[in-house]
């Protein structure tokens, strides 16, 4: 352990050059960062991305909203498969009855019973139908206490039907809505993860932009007091005005304040890059900002088709249509005519013992047909029809407006990331003088070539520099894995994105 550590604090370019291979130790050794405070734990892009992957509270929860509605479709798809039941019930009963006899008087009787039961039952649904078929084997036992009588009543099989013929056929309408509701979830959890990279992008170069600004608050501090104390002698010496002599203690005091701002931002973004990653909070990180940017330009029209074709949201908005359809069909059927028909043909017997009342089994049949027709409804059921009609018409008006902004927003990313990498290599070059620029002026103001109104210039610039070229890389990347979330596809490795499920 000792030895990993003066090798992360002492040799911080090795982890340039074996990412995977100081990944897989900074996973095995983290928890023992929470207990050394003086640790300093240098994180790469791409490590910061992978840790987010693996610990994010959003990844996380994603994963298990992912999985709940894996058990969903599991539960829907086990709705079209046969179900099998065994079910038993037993009672004792000793009461005393109102008994009628056969002349028609009535005798208050005390009965003495146990009885029993065991039934076996097999169901499928169908869904081209939405009935249900069933297959079912029972067998009852009585015994009369008193009497020392037993009875047995069996019936070896019975096959039967039920169905709604004008209802709703909710099993056909899953089969339209299920399967397209898991895709989305499964093209959801995918996208989750891609934006948590989004997000994990601009987590750490904020904390990048705040560690680069405690930077610059030190340099500028370091050179403001400098000044001042160079400024002291020339000031006893009659060389500079006292203006200027008080300008440049006004400007000293500033920078140490601004240290002091800039320490206090630091840390607020150091504890929320540690929340965001779900590291200890006793671990130093040092960030190390990426040299460059790879430049291509994403083809407007491949984002379109890999959006179209892994994105979620196409597949929300039909789903949307699909769940409409379903409440309508679903109002009309309970408005009008019901119908629920029974259909049973089956075998039957009775006997003393078990073994009489399994011979010569009599033929039974069961058919029934029942109607419900709404004669007086105030309105309601027409009511249910036109509400369920009008969220149709919305439904498919919030889809058609949907898969617009869809496709605009894909435009807008696109276009900005094909410019964005013009844009930091603008910045750098920007930083780059800049930083010159401070240089020359800090040497011309020393000479007494220069104002201080121009050094002041300068050192503005170039901390606005600094600060434009982290926030183009910051936007650079984000842009880079939003358009990954949104298209499902690698354009820089050019392949498509594949994400191992949490099953």
């Amino acid at each position: 352990m000792k030895k990993f550590d003066e090798t992360v604090n002492k040799q911080p370019g090795n982890h340039l050059k074996q990412p995977a291979l100081l990944l897989l130790f900074m996973w095995l050794l983290l928890p023992a960062y929470a207990q050394i405070n003086s640790d300093t734990l240098y994180l790469s892009l791409p490590q910061a991305l992978e840790i987010a992957i693996q610990q994010s509270s959003t990844v996380r929860s994603a994963r298990h909203t992912f999985l709940a509605q894996h058990w969903n479709f599991r539960y829907y798809r086990a709705n079209y498969l046969p179900s099998v039941t065994l079910a038993s019930s037993s009672y004792i009963n000793n009461v005393i009855n109102k008994i009628t006899q056969g002349d028609g008087t009535s005798l208050f009787l005390g009965q003495s019973q146990f009885g029993s039961d065991l039934v076996l039952n097999i169901n499928q649904n169908i869904a081209l139908t939405g009935g249900t078929l069933f297959l079912k084997s029972s067998t009852d036992y009585l015994r009369e206490v008193e009497n020392k009588t037993n009875m047995f009543s069996t019936i070896p099989i019975s096959i039967g039907y039920t169905q709604s013929l004008f209802g709703h056929n909710s099993l056909k309408w899953d089969r339209l809505i299920e399967p397209l509701r898991y895709t989305e979830a499964k093209k959801s959890y995918a996208e989750t993860l891609e934006l948590v990279r989004a997000q994990a992008c601009s987590s750490f170069f904020d904390l990048a932009s705040a560690q680069g600004d405690v930077e610059i608050a030190r340099s500028n501090f370091a050179n403001a007091d400098t000044l001042y104390r160079m400024a002291q002698g020339r000031y006893k010496l009659g060389t500079i005005t006292e203006n200027e002599m008080l300008q440049l203690e006004i400007r000293r005091l500033s920078e140490e304040a601004n240290m002091m701002d800039s320490r206090i931002a630091y840390d607020e973004e150091l504890n929320n890059f540690r929340s965001f990653l779900a590291l200890p909070q006793g671990v130093a990180v040092l960030l190390l900002l990426p040299d460059s940017v790879p430049q291509f330009s994403v083809p407007l029209g491949d984002a379109l088709d890999y959006a179209m074709k892994n994105s979620p949201d196409p597949l929300y908005y039909e789903r949307m249509r699909r769940e409409a359809r379903s409440n309508l069909s679903q109002a009309k059927a309970s408005r009008g005519l019901k119908a629920d028909i029974y259909l049973q043909f089956g075998l039957s017997q009775t006997g003393n013992t078990l073994g009489t009342s399994y011979s010569h089994p009599m033929t039974q049949k069961y058919a029934s047909i029942s109607l419900s027709l709404p004669i007086l409804d105030w309105g309601r059921g027409s009511g249910k029809v036109r509400v369920a009609r009008s969220q149709l018409e919305l439904a498919e008006i919030q889809a058609e407006q949907g898969m617009e902004d869809f496709s605009r927003n894909i435009q807008k990313v696109v276009s900005q990331f094909n410019m964005q990498y013009r844009k930091v290599h603008i910045a750098r070059l920007t930083k780059e003088r800049a930083e010159q620029r401070h240089t020359v002026a800090m040497r011309l103001y020393i000479m007494g070539q220069s104002t201080l109104l121009d050094l002041n210039n300068a050192i503005a610039e170039c901390n606005t520099a600094r600060r434009s070229y982290i926030n183009s890389l910051n936007t650079y990347w984000r842009l880079f894995y939003t358009l990954r979330s949104i298209t499902g596809y690698d354009f820089l490795n050019m392949c498509e994105i594949t994400q191992q499920l949490p099953l």
